[in-house]
């Protein structure tokens, strides 16, 4: 069963919630982080992204990069900015995009449960960017990025935290620039807390990493390079776990920087050996399983997997291993997408605009988008042991980076 504790949160007075929360460091380049920062003094990307305070010319990963995180942290404490709550809280977050609302409760889970594979994952992680938030947390001494969980939906859990969200005012509430909607609340009611607790231990077998492989990994890794110096909070990990049934995934979709020793019209006839090509008039959203679509040279394709070409189990079936195993391995050479330079990838937050930008700049050959992963398939995967491929799933909306921070010192 799940083990999971309040924390005393460093947060933001509430008049600054606003101010302070900025989205993840990881869906922001520097370049669109300075952006974003520009004019608000208060924003946390000059902590998880403080290479914006520095030269461009820096080198990102570069401990000077880490130490101005530190430096910004505490100059944030010191102006007021942020404080630690009194007491080990638990926090209610409540998203709102496009209508649609998700709650989930932002905790610290246990180190162990993770290390014990009762908090399940689903991907395989990049080591330099594992060692980039290990930087960040040994560095500033804080965990600034939420792990996003999903669980099984608990009847006496959804209770629970419908009743507190509904009887009391949220400590945060204000709409960001995106649109969407971020409500938390604090639960300081100390049976409350314990009652929390006790649901997750007795009713909740295991837990699910949706997004934030990378920082759950790295403070597992922060404990163990602490060894004997490790507090108890290092034990601990940010989390905010989701209720399943109120999750949504969206596509997430790849670009390739080239098509190796050959032309268009050569990867296209290759391609026709195991799918079904079709041209369209406008950006292709696949609405399907083992539909996707292409754009090359300012035409959009759609393609379709031949039957026979793949395999009905947990992992074959899905659409990121039939583009790995028929397309990115034989015809392009690109066998770990973890690693390899020649492919990156989009959310589809960002839409097939940015995928058509990619390509129409000269940044890429081509653009592939996909349809969404389940959520029964990410869990299927995840209990069966296996691993997806890489950035098989993008969650929407995200949580806010510096609502919420854990300190581990």
């Amino acid at each position: 069963m799940i083990t999971i504790s309040p924390f005393k949160a460093l947060r933001p007075e509430a008049q600054l919630a606003k101010q302070v929360a900025s989205r993840p460091y990881d869906v922001l380049n520097s370049k669109e982080a300075r952006v974003e920062a520009q004019g608000n003094p208060s924003s946390f990307l000059h902590i998880t992204k403080s290479e914006i305070d520095l030269p461009e010319s820096i080198d990102i990963h570069s401990q000077q990069v880490y130490d101005t995180a530190k430096e910004n942290l505490q100059a944030f404490i010191s102006r007021n900015i942020l404080f630690t709550e009194s007491k080990p809280c638990y926090y209610i977050y409540r998203l709102i995009m496009n209508g649609k609302s998700q709650t989930g409760l932002v905790c610290a889970s246990s180190v162990d449960d993770y290390e014990n594979n009762l908090i399940k994952k689903h991907e395989f992680t990049r080591p330099e960017k594992e060692l980039d938030r290990i930087n960040h947390i040994q560095t500033t001494g804080a965990q600034t990025g939420n792990v996003f969980i999903a669980y099984k939906n608990v009847d006496a859990i959804d209770e629970l935290i419908n009743k507190w969200t509904t009887d009391k005012n949220p400590q945060y509430d204000f709409i960001a620039d995106d649109d969407i909607q971020h409500s938390i609340w604090i639960v300081n009611d100390d049976n409350v807390i314990q009652n929390i607790t006790e649901l997750f231990k007795t009713k909740v077998p295991c837990t699910y990493i949706a997004d934030g492989h990378h920082r759950a990994a790295s403070a597992a890794k922060v404990r163990t390079a602490l060894g004997s110096n490790a507090t108890e909070n290092a034990d601990y990990f940010l989390t905010t776990l989701f209720p399943s049934n109120q999750l949504h995934i969206m596509d997430y979709n790849r670009v390739i920087k080239d098509l190796g020793n050959r032309s268009a019209a050569q990867f296209l006839q290759q391609l026709e050996e195991k799918f079904t090509i079709t041209k369209v008039d406008k950006a292709y959203r696949p609405e399907a399983l083992h539909c996707f679509g292409l754009y090359m040279d300012k035409q959009w394709y759609k393609f379709v997997s031949k039957p026979g070409t793949f395999t009905e189990d947990p992992i074959g079936i899905l659409d990121i291993t039939i583009l790995q195993n028929n397309i990115l391995e034989p015809l392009l050479d690109i066998k770990d997408q973890r690693t390899d330079k020649r492919i990156d990838f989009v959310g589809g937050i960002r839409g097939l605009e940015e995928l058509e930008r990619r390509v129409d700049s000269g940044d890429m050959i081509m653009a592939i988008s996909l349809f969404p992963v389940s959520i029964e398939q990410l869990f299927n995967i995840a209990d069966s042991g296996n691993v997806m491929p890489p950035k098989s799933t993008w969650f929407e909306p995200k949580l806010r980076d510096g609502l919420l921070t854990h300190l581990i010192n």
